[in-house]
């Protein structure tokens, strides 16, 4: 038996990723998602109350693919393990990796979401980090 290692090398370089999410009837969910890779893991964040955290903690499974930021795929699709990320030193790496990523861009997103809920007098929008790790393949 060959153990074939998929990593997230492929992916480091693109913008935007496209993760699928599963249902609890293993229905897919697909959503195109800013991300950052740091040490063999990608991390991205959330809202608290996504569906994408309540799909991903029942059914740790997910894929990745390159894709634009409309959603459309470009790349092949990498297994992946989802988690939450609760420790607050990983949640500072993935804090760090996205601002390195992105910048002045993912800034300016937050700036105008916070903006937006002031304005509507609610809350600022929470995030949440997720992290996925790849998936061992066996192959005959």
């Amino acid at each position: 038996m060959v153990v074939e290692l998929y990593t997230f090398a492929t992916l480091d370089k693109e913008k935007c990723m496209s993760l699928t999410t599963f249902r609890k009837t293993g229905e897919a969910v697909i959503i195109p998602m800013w991300f950052a890779e740091s040490k063999g893991i990608i991390y991205l964040g959330t809202g608290v109350n996504a569906g994408k955290l309540k799909r991903i903690r029942h059914t740790e499974r997910v894929t990745l693919a390159a894709c634009t930021m409309s959603g459309k795929v470009t790349g092949s699709e990498i297994e992946g393990l989802a988690r939450v990320v609760s420790e607050p030193q990983e949640v500072s790496e993935a804090q760090t990796a996205l601002s390195k990523k992105y910048g002045l861009t993912r800034s300016l997103y937050y700036f105008i979401l916070n903006a937006i809920s002031t304005i509507r007098r609610k809350p600022p929008m929470q995030e949440v980090y997720m992290a996925i790790e790849s998936v061992s393949i066996y192959v005959d």
